[in-house]
C-alpha cells in the first residue's frame, strides 16, 4: 500500500461539547446551518410595486371635499378650480361660473391648494 497523505478533520472542541451537553439532555441540540456552498443562491428581493395609489388617494380625498386647486401647467399658466374626476391621463377641472377644463397630467408642472 502507497502511503498517502490524508487529513483527519476533528470538529471543534466547542462542537464536542454542545454534542455533549445535548446527549446528556442539558441543553437543547444546536443546529448548524450549512456551509455557504451547500446553501444554493440567495433568494431574491420582490420588485417594489409600480404604483403606490398615493397619487389616487389624494385625488379621492380633494374630490370629496371639494378643495378648491391651483393647478400650474409648465408653461406656466395658472388654472383655478376644483377636481371633479380624474384617469391615468388627465383632470377635469369645475372653475364655477366658468366652463370646465380637462388638463391633461403630462402637462401639469405641480398643484396645491388654493388659499
Amino acid at each position: 500500500m502507497e502511503a498517502t497523505n490524508r487529513r483527519l478533520i476533528r470538529p471543534s472542541l466547542t462542537e464536542l461539547k454542545e454534542r455533549i451537553e445535548a446527549k446528556k439532555g442539558l441543553i437543547p441540540p444546536v443546529k448548524t446551518p450549512p456551509p455557504p456552498s451547500q446553501q444554493g443562491p440567495p433568494p431574491k428581493k420582490s420588485a417594489p410595486a409600480d404604483q403606490t395609489n398615493a397619487e389616487n388617494f389624494y385625488y379621492a380625498k380633494q374630490i370629496a371635499n371639494k378643495t378648491p386647486m391651483v393647478v400650474v401647467l409648465k408653461d406656466g399658466e395658472h388654472i383655478n378650480g376644483v377636481i371633479e374626476w380624474y384617469d391615468k391621463y388627465a383632470l377635469r377641472l369645475t372653475r364655477g361660473d366658468d366652463p370646465g377644463v380637462m388638463v391633461y397630467k403630462q402637462n401639469v408642472k405641480y398643484m396645491y391648494k388654493a388659499e
